[in-house]
């Protein structure tokens, strides 16, 4: 049986680890030819090496390398259908006075303005080539239920969900959809930052106690979550904050 995404170029940021490593696995599991960018070089190429796909070393802050990715990506593939936004950053879960000018650049950079590159990248060519095509956002359930000690990081996601319904309206009649998943902490190399002490059980408990499935979120839930958004069968889904929270945001 053909996968779910065979046929599809995509490319998936931040996926040397974490939640974006999980989503280029499903996605090569679903067919799809993928392209990890990320700018771990070490743990990008054996991202790539595990799941026999392919490695870029891009900063998706920087708009010389979202031009370069796209056309190493087309020149190697021919074309692109999947842009998943993955990368993120935040800063440790602190008073809000306590936020550095450092802390918030970081935040808004890496968080809102990869989204803004990418789509000033890579729309022009879906447009050009009058091809459909998927960008899926990563934001979180912060921008839904933000809690305290991390308000930039807060703002920051809910620009990305916000940008995303306002693209999805506007590219919209050019057949480009724009999709944002908002997951519940997981268990990531960032998820110490987010709970502001050492990621352990214990530590973690007293979150995952606001969660009606009674569990954090997981790779395979995100992964799981971007494939049907950039299947066709959600070719009528666009504009959604797709909450994957075991309940959290009801």
């Amino acid at each position: 049986m053909p996968g779910r995404l065979a046929g599809k170029v995509a490319i998936v940021t931040g996926a040397a680890s974490g939640f974006g490593k999980g989503i280029a696995a499903k996605f090569v599991e679903e067919g799809a030819k993928v392209i990890i960018a990320d700018l771990s070089e070490d743990a990008g190429l054996k991202a790539a090496e595990d799941l026999k796909c392919t490695f870029f070393k891009a900063d998706v802050t920087s708009r010389d390398h979202w031009q370069s990715l796209l056309n190493e990506t087309l020149n190697k593939y021919g074309s692109l259908d999947i842009v998943i936004n993955n990368a993120g950053a935040t800063y440790a879960n602190k008073p809000t006075g306590s936020v550095t000018d450092k802390d918030f650049d970081l935040v808004w950079n890496v968080n809102v303005k990869s989204v803004y590159l990418s789509s000033n990248v890579i729309v022009p060519y879906f447009i050009d080539n009058n091809r459909p095509g998927v960008f899926i956002q990563i934001s979180s359930t912060a921008a839904l239920r933000p809690r305290p000690g991390l308000t930039w990081y807060n703002a920051s996601k809910g620009a990305v969900s916000i940008a995303t319904k306002t693209m999805a309206v506007e590219y919209g009649p050019n057949q480009i959809r724009f999709n944002s998943i908002c997951p519940v902490v997981g268990s990531t190399g960032m998820t110490h930052l987010f709970i502001g002490k050492p990621d352990t059980e214990d530590n973690r408990s007293s979150f995952v106690s606001t969660i009606p499935l009674g569990r954090p979120s997981t790779p395979a839930d995100v992964a799981n979550a971007c494939c049907y958004l950039a299947s066709d069968e959600a070719s009528f889904i666009t504009g959604v904050d797709l909450e994957v929270d075991g309940g959290r945001c009801v």
